[in-house]
Order: C-alpha cells, then structure tokens, then sequence
C-alpha cells in the first residue's frame, strides 16, 4: 500500500522452525532458529550455555542437532527472550590483552547489517573478527541464535575467540553478555542497547560492551581500557 494505491507483490520473508538440540542424545533445548548452519548452531550452544568446554562431535538431521560433547554439565534451565531454553551459568571471566580502534568499531557496524536483514528486515546477524578482518558473519531470526553459531564455528574450526572481537545487530542482556563471555569474546559492539544485567555481567566477566554505535559514535559501558585512545 502506498496511500491509496495498492498492489500485490511477492515479498522475502525470514523462515524459522523449531530445532531440538541433543547433548550426548539426550534432548536439552528448544529453539525457534532459521533452518541453517545447524552444526555450528548446536556446538556453540553447548560451548555458550557452560555445558561443556569440548565437543567431540556434531551430526544435524533437519530439525535435530545431536552434539557429542565431553563431561557436560547442566545447570537450571531458564526461558529466554528469543523463545527458547537456557541455562543458569555464572559466567566466565575473559582472558585477553587484545586491542580495539574506534575504526575497528565503525566497520564492524557496517559489516553487521546482512544481505538477508536488507531483504527482509526479519533477521538478526553477527560479525567475528580478528585484527579487522571478518571471520564469519551469521544471520537468524534469533539474536541469541547468531552468537551460537558464531561461537560454534569459531569452535569447529578451533578459532581462538579471546583474539577475535564480535559485532551483533540485537540488544544486548545478560544472556547475550554470558554467551560471549562463555566463549572467551573479550568484546562485543552492538547497533542496539544493554540492559543492566547485561553490563554488569560485561564487568564482571571482563568484557568491553559497546552499543549504540552510529558511524563514529557510540557508547562503551565496560572495560573501555582495549580501546585503543578511548583513556
């Protein structure tokens, strides 16, 4: 509709389903996520979520993931804002020496906005990188989702995450905060807001969580020392 003028079009739309991740076959979680890069999205759920530090391995069957990880663990679940389960995991503390700039920052901003978000504006993405460069960028419909597969790949493909920083189109609560800080990721920088959870798990986990950024603004919340000139 423009107005008063109307006409049928064929529009792109985001396509999700329902995927059961199992841990050692036994069903752990639920989650509403898009229909692709499983492998990396059931290995970094188990690495994200505290579950266990090692995979083993890792086979997808549609709308089944089946991870094979060492010593698991779980903890209470919780319900999280994406629609699916977590768990209750004090989360790691980071450690890492690396250094950010303010351009690192505005480029990670550009690199987050995805040729799917673009084409329907029902996604969400997020970038790793390392020294600039782009590792590999995901896209879900899920923000939690794209961290998952983000963690997952760098962990399929043994990436060292604490040399690496990561860029997120969602906001940015504990959950997201936790994830990371599971991971090793000693810094995220989102186009969307924080929560007070969330930065204070940044703090205390040792993570430099910047938001808001817009070009060459943006807003750091927490450990703001790995940026380069910022103090």
């Amino acid at each position: 509709m423009t107005g008063n003028s109307a006409e049928y079009i064929e529009d792109p739309v985001a396509i999700e389903g329902k995927v059961t991740i199992y841990v050692n076959n036994e069903p752990v979680t639920v989650q509403i996520a898009s229909i692709s890069d499983l492998k990396e999205l059931g290995a970094g759920y188990v690495i994200s979520e505290g579950i266990s530090d090692e995979i083993i391995s890792v086979d997808a069957e549609y709308d089944n993931i089946y991870v094979y990880a060492k010593n698991p663990t779980y903890n209470s679940r919780e319900v999280c804002s994406a629609g699916g389960t977590g768990f209750f995991t004090n989360p790691k503390k980071v450690a890492s020496d690396i250094k950010i700039t303010s351009e690192n920052v505005s480029l990670a901003t550009e690199e987050i906005i995805s040729d799917v978000w673009k084409q329907t504006g029902g996604v969400h993405c997020s970038v790793l990188f390392k020294e600039g460069k782009v590792i590999c960028k995901m896209s879900d419909v899920g923000r939690h989702n794209t961290l998952d597969k983000i963690i997952g790949y760098a962990t399929l493909n043994k990436i060292n995450c604490s040399e690496c920083y990561i860029g997120c189109t969602g906001r940015q609560p504990s959950g997201m905060v936790r994830k990371c800080a599971n991971a090793q990721i000693p810094v995220i920088i989102s186009k969307a807001a924080s929560t007070i959870s969330g930065i204070n798990t940044a703090e205390i986990s040792g993570i430099t969580l910047i938001c808001f950024t817009r070009g060459n603004r943006y807003t750091v919340y927490s450990h703001p020392e790995r940026i380069t000139g910022f103090i």
